[in-house]
């Protein structure tokens, strides 16, 4: 029998520590935009075996593909034995109801197990409080009709506005936020987690290896994790952090490989958090790494979604940062499968939806002018 991830008491539910995220995928050779079904059934039923249950989606991942394929693996397993979290978007929503039908439709369910206002942050707060959207209203309904069995949230918001978002309703059954040991500080991941413990909400973790940057690290980082503890992984260090957070109750990961399921599993299936001295080890390597992070950008796509001229700007950070770190001027130049830095409209539309509060506009308007350079 393979190795079981440990599993934590949830209301009336027993939820899995390890979920299984869905924003990043192995795709369809020659097609960005449709998941190679193949790998993921794979990967999908794999996870079930190792008793993770907690699969998470949204309507706006890989224009619903990622609803579609957890729709089409998932129904082929007794609906028990899985628990499905999906989200919706304010600034992608113009009719709830529609929305909400099709997401099911695509999900192959007749309820979801959880539900939650996706990316709740500076521009999405006051769609989702207009009274006149009634965004919770409809939700509060679908719960009563046992559509919905968990109501939650996931949120990128600033600590001020994210105590705001709790006054303004404090029903919420759960919460999903950014947590790793870099954003803990740089992205105020503390404050928010402690809001949160305020209001006993139970927390889901979203990029815990920050868009996998913390699963490779640098050379001198990772350098400084494996002499103190050879026979783990790197990615297991920035799980054990969250390990020793108490309000924790699921750690996503978008799992792409059967070697990331085996290890994150192998992680999972004790709980043990980090001690005093692998902090101070951990906090050595976070200083080892800050000096090459780079743009922090974490791959989730949502400025891609709202980009005029269609830019993959994850790639094009992706690019940046390589030639930053590497000081390889060919990097610069190799663009031949997607539109340069020099399309950038300078709308600044994306900044507003930009989780990172990265000055997108600005970093392309930098890796331009070194292209210009070559």
């Amino acid at each position: 029998m393979a190795k079981q991830v440990l599993h934590k008491h949830f209301k009336d539910i027993e939820v899995s520590t390890l979920g299984f995220g869905g924003t990043r995928w192995a795709m369809e050779e020659g097609n960005n935009e449709r998941i190679d079904r193949k790998k993921g059934f794979a990967l999908i039923d794999a996870a079930l075996e190792r008793g993770i249950n907690y699969f998470d989606t949204a309507h706006a991942y890989l224009k619903g593909d990622s609803e579609r394929i957890f729709g089409e693996a998932l129904t082929r397993h007794p609906r028990e034995s899985y628990l499905l979290a999906s989200k919706f978007h304010a600034s992608h929503c113009k009719d709830l109801e529609g929305m909400f039908e099709e997401q099911l439709k695509r999900c192959r369910v007749e309820y979801f197990d959880f539900y939650l206002f996706h990316c709740v942050c500076e521009v999405t707060l006051p769609l989702i409080m207009d009274e006149n959207a009634r965004y919770l209203e409809f939700l509060l309904k679908q719960k009563e009709k046992s559509r919905i069995r968990y109501l939650g949230f996931s949120a990128h918001a600033e600590p001020d506005n994210l105590r705001k978002f709790l006054q303004w309703y404090d029903g919420y059954d759960m919460a999903q936020i950014q947590l790793n040991y870099v954003d803990w500080t740089l992205l105020k991941a503390k404050e928010q987690y402690d809001i949160l413990l305020e209001h006993q909400l139970p927390v889901w973790v979203m990029e815990p290896q920050k868009g996998g940057r913390l699963s490779t690290l640098n050379e001198r980082a990772a350098a400084i994790l494996k002499a103190a503890e050879p026979e783990r992984s790197i990615p297991s260090w920035s799980f054990r952090f969250l390990q020793g957070l108490p309000m924790v109750q699921t750690v996503l990961s978008g799992m792409t490989t059967m070697e990331q399921i085996e290890d994150n599993v192998d992680t999972f299936s004790r709980q043990e958090p980090l001690n005093e001295q692998e902090l101070d080890t951990l906090w050595q390597a976070k200083d080892a790494f800050m000096g090459t992070l780079g743009v922090p950008c974490s791959g989730c796509r949502y400025c891609c979604d709202t980009c005029p001229a269609g830019l993959n700007i994850p790639l094009l950070i992706q690019g940046y940062n390589e030639q930053r770190v590497s000081g390889e001027g060919w990097r610069l130049s190799n663009l031949k499968w997607t539109k340069g830095p020099e399309e950038c409209l300078h709308c600044n539309t994306c900044r507003q939806y930009c989780p990172q509060r990265i000055d997108i506009p600005e970093v392309l308007a930098q890796y331009a002018a070194l292209r210009a350079a070559l």
